[in-house]
């Protein structure tokens, strides 16, 4: 038996890892520790090399970090790595594609409505107006981003006419005029001034109003036009704030006549149209309305068909389709249902036979169907009744009666 009391025995042996220590590179500076010595923390300082090996990374924003500051740290002592990091990061810079510096259509609807549920008007625009305000708010962007030579950019006004399309050949300055001027129809039955002066028109128009504005500007109107358009847009937005009241106030256009709320739909949905045309002109992004103001004018457009059935039968244009029962003011007659899909879309039904009859789901003789965007540009003269990508159902001459109807809705 060994004796056991010795000094030697009071320390007792260790037995050997049964799991190695883990491996140190040889590029990481140290050795490994010497056979039976206990592992220790090595920190981890990168070589040049690993730290080379992270630049892409580093220029790229996707190190952790640890390793970014790593990079950084080595980036100041070396040179070489410092010139290779900048080309780099100026490689990565063109890989990203630039902002668009245009704002986007909603942010001006959303900073206004922070601001009016922070401190809401005194005294608030109708409802029945916010169309144009926005619409006019959206057109003036759009003027103020081009540039003095596009002002002079040619634009073609078209519309429909028993021909077929009409048009007439003017610049983005002349259609501001165009708009300044029918504007002036609204701004007029206001008691505001009105933007033709002294000049005079041969009908209280639309049409003949814009054609005796571009007579008399010598020489023709430019991005000066801009100015006063703007003002009188703003003075008639005020002035209805204040006076509109429930907008029944008639407003007059020669031939015919709309209560102020439905004028100012009209205004709304003419603005959308020709800036449009003005975007096209001068290669501009252009959206339509939001939904709510876009079904106002749907809704507009809709109600206005059933007298302009009337207007192209008493300028003997014969009514499609076989007259079932002849309705009397007020009461159901045949009818045609109208339905728009997409952004602004509902359902409207549309009396065949006489502007004072109801509309009568059980008087259905036809369906119609028509994307929302592309039911107004029929109603504005840009898409011809027989192109509309329209689904039909029932009586084909009812239906080709309507489609017409609504595209003598335009008008220069």
């Amino acid at each position: 038996m060994n004796d056991m009391s010795g000094p030697e025995a009071a320390a007792p042996r260790t037995p050997p890892p049964r799991v190695p220590a883990p491996r140190i590179s040889a590029e990481d500076g140290e050795p490994p520790p010497a056979a039976g010595t206990a592992a220790r923390e090595i920190p981890l300082v990168p070589t040049h090399r690993v730290l080379k090996s992270l630049l892409g990374a580093w220029a790229l924003a996707a190190c952790s970090p640890g390793e970014a500051a790593a990079v950084d740290a080595h980036l100041g002592r070396c040179r070489a790595c410092a010139e290779e990091a900048l080309k780099l990061r100026e490689a990565v810079g063109l890989l990203q594609r630039p902002d668009s510096l245009d704002l986007k259509p909603s942010l001006r609807t959303r900073v206004l409505a922070g601001c009016l549920q922070r401190r809401p008007p005194r005294v608030p625009v109708p409802d029945w107006a916010t169309p144009y305000d926005a619409e006019t708010a959206r057109l003036d962007a759009l003027l103020q981003d081009i540039q003095d030579a596009e002002w002079h950019a040619p634009v073609r006004l078209r519309w429909f006419s028993a021909e077929g399309t009409a048009s007439r050949r003017t610049t983005v300055a002349g259609v501001i005029a165009h708009l300044m001027a029918v504007d002036g129809l609204v701004a007029v039955a206001l008691g505001l001034p009105d933007p033709l002066g002294g000049i005079a028109a041969p009908a209280p128009a639309p049409a003949s109003r814009t054609e005796a504005y571009w007579r008399a500007a010598h020489p023709p109107p430019t991005r000066e036009v801009r100015a006063p358009w703007r003002t009188q847009g703003h003075e008639i937005v005020r002035t209805v704030s204040f006076t509109g009241g429930a907008g029944g106030m008639p407003v007059g256009y020669g031939d015919f006549e709309l209560p102020l709320r439905d004028a100012m739909l009209d205004r709304a949905f003419e603005c959308w149209v020709h800036a449009e045309d003005i975007a096209e002109a001068v290669s501009y992004p252009y959206r339509p309305p939001a939904p709510d103001h876009l079904h106002r004018m749907i809704d507009l457009a809709a109600r206005l068909l059933p007298a302009a059935l009337a207007r192209r039968r008493r300028a003997g244009v014969p009514a499609g389709g076989a007259r079932r029962h002849l309705a009397a003011a007020g009461a159901p007659g045949r009818s045609l249902k109208l339905e728009i899909e997409g952004s602004g879309g509902g359902e409207w039904l549309i009396p065949l036979d006489s502007p004072a009859a109801v509309g009568s789901a059980e008087h259905e003789v036809a369906h119609v169907v028509l994307d929302g965007v592309e039911f107004c540009r029929l109603a504005a003269g840009r898409v011809l009744p027989r192109d509309a990508a329209a689904g039909q159902v029932g009586d084909r001459e009812a239906i080709r009666d309507v489609l017409l109807a609504a595209a003598s809705l335009s008008r220069m």
